[in-house]
């Protein structure tokens, strides 16, 4: 992830990152900006954790905000109250879609093992989901199938 999509963007580690990984990794696509995330550009996308932390943070910040003025704002009419009526299902399905309690965590990639990298703000919900998580990396022998895909 880089401040633009064109070649040579960003600082010397995000450069040196894409010229490496456009000669190792087929299918690389090169810098995407941030708001590439969300559009199908890539399937991984690779960030120093402090440009990766920020980006989910903002992410999360982003649904919060839009689920908590949509529980503000559609009630305040009678047109909103029915409407929310109708749509409430979809809308709950698309939050625990997106909702970060639902993930738990994420695989910490680099080392030899698994090992879930949970959110600070972590609840009990979230970190039954972590261990979900980490049960199902352990199961599906990620590490060893990470390290045969890129010795490749």
């Amino acid at each position: 992830m880089s401040n633009g999509e064109e070649e040579g963007k960003g600082d010397e580690l995000v450069k040196e990152t894409a010229r490496r990984l456009k000669g190792s990794m087929p299918g690389f696509v090169g810098n995407i900006e941030p708001k590439d995330l969300y559009a199908g550009k890539a399937d991984v996308v690779v960030a120093d954790g402090f440009v990766g932390n920020i980006a989910i943070k903002m992410a999360e910040a982003t649904a919060e905000f839009l689920f908590r003025s949509m529980r503000e704002e559609i009630p305040r009419t009678l047109t909103g109250k029915v409407g929310g009526a109708l749509i409430r299902d979809g809308v709950q399905r698309l939050r625990n879609g997106i909702d970060w309690r639902e993930f738990g965590g994420a695989p910490l990639l680099g080392i030899d093992g698994v090992a879930v990298i949970a959110h600070g703000r972590s609840d009990a919900r979230a970190i039954k989901n972590a261990i979900r998580v980490t049960k199902v990396a352990v199961e599906n022998q990620l590490v060893r199938k990470i390290r045969a895909e890129v010795g490749k």
